[in-house]
């Protein structure tokens, strides 16, 4: 008894901090239902977008915005319930008296977390299943974006369980040892782990786990090839492998990134922004902001990403990166129109606004809030705004 009259305070805090925020973050998807509502382009995109694919969009981001707001609402209301009646601390008990029944030690912390651990996860896979399903099958879907079958939809969803299996029980081991032999310097050990555990995983990940999901290919030798080796060569970017992958077998939404450390360097298309963009130039211009990222040493900041720390200081963390996040796509849309393909950029991102169904009206508010990418509006202003000329 005395220990949940220590626990429940905190609990209730905690708690109270989640629906706070949810409150306000309802406020901003407010704001934001209502621009999405709205029947006209801005006036910056006015002619560049038609009035066609706008009105697709704006029903795609209306129907996403609608089963946010349910998903939201269901998901404080369990995390709530959780919390505040004791839920994990009575689950915590339970899968320590599970052990026993197979024949584990109880009394071994490691093996103790696991089971709790394996637990939640069964939970969350279950509560948000129905989620899931209905915003690919139904959402993606009735948008024209949706291209895999029921039988990919869970066969993805098996891998991602079995990869935790596999991942998880080394990685938690770890930590529970960093936290039971770190002493007073636990928190320096504990980021140097994280620390490592993220060069790794991003070393890891596009070579052993990706292709678990998708297929990666060579892009052909052409004209395209040519003009992304050539830019890459120019800014002596150390390009090794030059990749599509096969998007559209999931989705019709297009993307591009790069990856590697040091030497090592790859660059990945999806097949979709190869079909989408019918000009060589705008793919290379996409190309040519990632490389931007890559020229003003922007790949950093993703090691220092890590936001999941104290529920309370998550979301200032996260709002925080948001802001650099945005400073460092300016900088990169700069660094590709410095290069000579303003215009290529320019037309690259109207036709990725058109064809993913991007929200092209957006509420500032939210946009600041939620948003790592600034609004198509505000990169199109920036890329039209003419060059200071140096005294």
């Amino acid at each position: 008894m005395e220990g949940d009259a220590v626990d429940q305070p905190s609990s209730l805090q905690v708690t109270s901090f989640m629906i706070l925020m949810y409150f306000f973050e309802t406020y901003l998807d407010l704001r934001q239902h209502a621009v999405l509502k709205l029947p006209t382009l801005p006036k910056t995109l006015e002619g560049v977008i038609s009035q066609e694919k706008f009105e697709k969009s704006r029903a795609y981001s209306l129907d996403k915005s609608h089963f946010h707001f349910v998903h939201e609402f269901v998901t404080i209301f369990m995390d709530s319930a959780i919390l505040f009646f004791g839920i994990l601390p009575w689950f915590w008990k339970k899968s320590g008296n599970f052990l026993p029944l197979v024949g584990l030690n109880t009394e071994n912390e490691i093996l103790h977390t696991l089971a709790f651990l394996a637990g939640v996860m069964i939970w969350s896979q279950i509560t948000d299943l129905p989620f899931s399903l209905y915003s690919t099958f139904v959402i993606e879907a009735r948008h024209g974006f949706n291209k895999q079958t029921i039988w990919l939809f869970f066969r993805d969803l098996i891998k991602g369980m079995c990869l935790a299996i596999v991942l998880g029980p080394p990685i938690v081991s770890a930590i529970i040892v960093i936290v039971q032999k770190g002493g007073p310097y636990l928190a320096i050990y504990l980021w140097a782990f994280m620390f490592v555990l993220s060069l790794v995983m991003m070393t890891l990940y596009p070579v052993l786990i990706a292709p678990l999901f998708n297929k990666f290919t060579p892009l052909p030798e052409g004209e395209l090839r040519l003009k992304i080796e050539q830019l890459a060569s120019s800014l002596n970017f150390p390009l090794k492998k030059l990749f599509v992958v096969d998007g559209s077998t999931r989705s019709s939404h297009s993307n591009a990134y790069m990856y590697g450390f040091y030497k090592n360097k790859r660059i990945v298309l999806y097949d979709t922004l190869i079909q989408q963009c019918k000009n060589d130039e705008e793919i290379v211009a996409v190309i040519a902001h990632e490389l931007g990222h890559w020229k003003l040493n922007h790949t950093m900041y993703s090691f220092i990403a890590v936001q999941h720390t104290v529920i309370p200081i998550q979301h200032l963390v996260s709002f925080a990166l948001n802001l650099v996040s945005r400073s460092f796509e300016f900088q990169a849309d700069a660094f590709a129109k410095k290069l000579g393909y303003g215009a290529a950029l320019r037309s690259g991102l109207v036709k990725l606004q058109e064809e993913n169904l991007s929200a092209m009206n957006t509420d500032p508010w939210y946009s600041a809030y939620h948003y790592s990418h600034p609004p198509l509006v505000e990169r199109l202003a920036a890329i039209d705004e003419p060059d200071k000329k140096e005294d």
